[in-house]
């Protein structure tokens, strides 16, 4: 296992901990977020609100890319949300769905973020 695997998939474990104060040991302080500038008190509170809205969720990857400085990951995902979803009234049921996500890496960490939720796999299921 490559060093930038091995840091990827520690972040993802402090995500799954929701470890919040070691998340700037795997996130720039000036992080960008599907374009938008988060840094990292944004992006920590971009996270925290999708624990409160999904109680259950825990980010797995199903296919992981290393190249250089970039992971590609699709992320799979069985949870809960308790109320609406990327707009969608889910309201506790259990879904099934997964998240293409590219991260450029700098120094050990994560500098940009490009995220795309598969919504049409929610839809289908509700």
């Amino acid at each position: 296992m490559d060093n930038l695997t091995e840091i990827y998939l520690n972040y993802l474990g402090c995500l799954n901990d929701k470890d919040w104060r070691q998340l700037a040991d795997f996130v720039s302080a000036d992080v960008i977020h599907n374009g938008r500038r988060l840094g990292i008190d944004g992006y920590r509170e971009m996270l925290i609100g999708n624990y409160r809205d999904i109680p259950d969720l825990r980010f797995e990857p199903e296919l992981l890319v290393v190249q250089d400085t970039y992971v590609a990951c699709r992320l799979s995902f069985r949870c809960t949300p308790t109320g609406e979803f990327l707009g969608l009234p889910v309201n506790g049921k259990k879904i099934r769905f997964a998240e293409n996500v590219f991260y450029e890496f700098q120094e050990g960490k994560i500098t940009e973020v490009w995220s795309v939720v598969d919504k049409a796999a929610i839809e289908k299921q509700l």
